[in-house]
């Protein structure tokens, strides 16, 4: 079997490899499918990019990190992957890790491409070394509240852990529902039961219960509560952070997984490359691939490009970044700077509210967009 040759224009004379470095949580206590979607684009998007002949000739190589959800294992795998002499960085699916990461990026001069962490302050300080393909935390989790008053929710029950992210999360939706005449009502899971969730519920009248918790636990036991109990067969049960997107949610509860609506970062329809990635994620995965997988494969897209005209150079890696005009999976990707935002962000990321179908649990139903 004779093997395809690249094209002329992309002939390799140097096959030393251009090496981007990954950050992806695979182990526990990360969100293991989570991290393994966005690999899955990640590597799909380098293949894609070698056959056509790689980085002016050079190959592109991922090195891969696992983060396991661990901000100091993050950090320290920063360092690592630049003494090794990556050119950039690219992923992280946890927020809270991502800071940790573009922190210890913005103070090694390392080029970090974020492809799903969502925390508006994703450092502390306006930073030239850092991008975020995700929309901001804000935008997504206001375009959700919108959504909640939109089905009459005004009194919403939030089922809450410790975590940075979490505490965001709770801060913007009481804000943005508080100016519109709705209530935020907490519900410390430290101090609860799964099963004492319901009486809080019926306690505060809420309508809404929303999961700000840990994927699979508490969330598959507190739905498990909340839907058993026939006091609140009309309540409302969401999941802004996502959990149902992924497989497993839909293994764990059963019927239960439906009808919970939750933000992704989707447009309603693919672009024709999307369509083509989306065709090859499901072949790899053996299951419909996620908004996850979707931003690893725009993460090396753009990152190839900008390693095509600037090179390997991590400054001018960072100076291209306002530059940058690249079509994605999703649509056009391009940067600027966002009022309240640290770094440079994709300010037209699509979003929708979506949730698993009653009828058929492995579709999904568009119920809001921006």
């Amino acid at each position: 079997m004779s093997t395809p040759q690249p094209p002329p224009r992309a002939e390799r004379t140097d096959t030393s490899a251009v090496q981007i470095g990954a950050l992806v949580p695979l182990t526990r206590p990360g969100w293991v499918e989570a991290g393994q979607h966005l690999l899955a684009g990640l590597e799909l998007a380098v293949r894609d990019v070698n056959d056509a002949g790689g980085i002016v000739g050079r190959p592109l190589e991922l090195v891969v990190r696992d983060t396991a959800a661990d901000p100091q294992r993050a950090a320290a795998a920063v360092d690592e992957l630049a003494r090794l002499g990556v050119a950039a960085l690219a992923g992280e699916y946890h927020s809270v890790v991502a800071r940790a990461a573009a922190a210890r990026a913005d103070a090694l001069g390392l080029p970090f491409l974020c492809s799903s962490a969502v925390l508006d302050a994703l450092t502390e300080q306006p930073t030239e070394w850092v991008a975020r393909l995700a929309p901001p935390q804000s935008r997504g989790w206001q375009l959700y509240a919108d959504f909640l008053l939109s089905a009459g929710h005004t009194r919403i029950a939030v089922a809450t852990e410790p975590s940075v992210y979490w505490a965001s999360g709770v801060r913007i939706l009481r804000d943005y529902l508080a100016s519109r005449g709705g209530t935020v009502i907490e519900l410390d899971m430290r101090a609860l039961a799964p099963t004492a969730v319901c009486d809080e519920l019926i306690d505060n009248r809420a309508t809404a219960l929303l999961l700000l918790v840990g994927n699979p636990e508490p969330a598959v036991s507190i739905v498990k509560s909340v839907r058993g109990d026939q006091r609140l067969t009309e309540i409302m049960i969401g999941a802004p952070a996502g959990q149902p997107e992924f497989a497993e949610w839909a293994t764990l509860l059963g019927d239960d997984s439906v009808a919970i609506p939750f933000l992704r970062y989707l447009p309603e329809r693919l672009s024709p490359l999307g369509a083509r990635v989306e065709t090859v994620l499901r072949e790899r995965l053996a299951e419909a691939p996620s908004f996850v997988a979707f931003e690893g494969y725009d993460t090396v897209a753009v990152l190839a490009d900008v390693l095509r005209s600037d090179g390997a150079d991590r400054a001018r890696i960072a100076e291209s970044w306002p530059r940058v005009a690249v079509e994605g999976t999703r649509g056009q990707i391009q940067f600027s700077r966002t009022p309240g935002i640290s770094v440079w962000q994709w300010a037209s990321t699509p979003i929708q509210v979506v949730d698993r179908d009653p009828a058929k649990p492995d579709r999904f139903r568009i119920l809001h967009t921006s």
